[in-house]
């Protein structure tokens, strides 16, 4: 069982790892560009966002439909003990580098709770079982724990894994 509250973002603890980070470009979603890693020019020094309450008016919609589902956090909190790169500089790039691949990771995640609530068969709950234990390790996530899923092949074993779900649906 993946636990509701993994995915559930919760700001307060991040870093504004999704201002900086993630790339956009200018469009119906956004009024400007910014590049990956670089600070968005909305976000405060106490990761806030200046224009939080009219986000919509000023053309940032793709910020309001945004949800890391929880990556945020566990990259701040987990991986980096509640640091910030507000106030560590150095930090930046590896907390960038985390929360992409972390991202990818809690993507994934949210895609198996969808399919926990088919009716799986004894072989397909050990495959999810194993999935989630991939995506969640029970002592947290290390660096090493990143890079090797960075470098394997868990994201294309799940999606492989959730195509033969699809006679659950039909």
């Amino acid at each position: 069982m993946i636990d509701e509250n993994l995915l559930e973002p919760d700001c307060s603890k991040c870093a504004a790892l999704c201002c900086v980070s993630l790339a956009f470009d200018k469009s119906d979603m956004f009024p400007i560009d910014k590049p990956n890693g670089a600070p968005c020019p909305q976000l405060d020094k106490n990761n806030g966002c200046k224009i939080y309450d009219c986000r919509e008016a000023e053309g940032y919609h793709g910020c309001m439909n945004f949800n890391c589902q929880g990556a945020g956090q566990r990259v701040v909190q987990d991986l980096f003990g509640g640091r910030n790169w507000h106030f560590e500089q150095s930090l930046l790039n590896d907390m960038t580098s985390a929360f992409v691949i972390l991202l990818r990771a809690h993507e994934l995640l949210s895609l198996l709770k969808a399919a926990e609530a088919l009716p799986l068969t004894r072989g397909e709950l050990d495959q999810f079982e194993g999935f989630v234990e991939e995506l969640n390790p029970d002592d947290g996530w290390t660096e090493a724990l990143l890079e090797a899923f960075e470098k394997g092949k868990t994201e294309k074993r799940v999606y492989a894994f959730l195509k033969t779900l699809r006679h659950h649906v039909a």
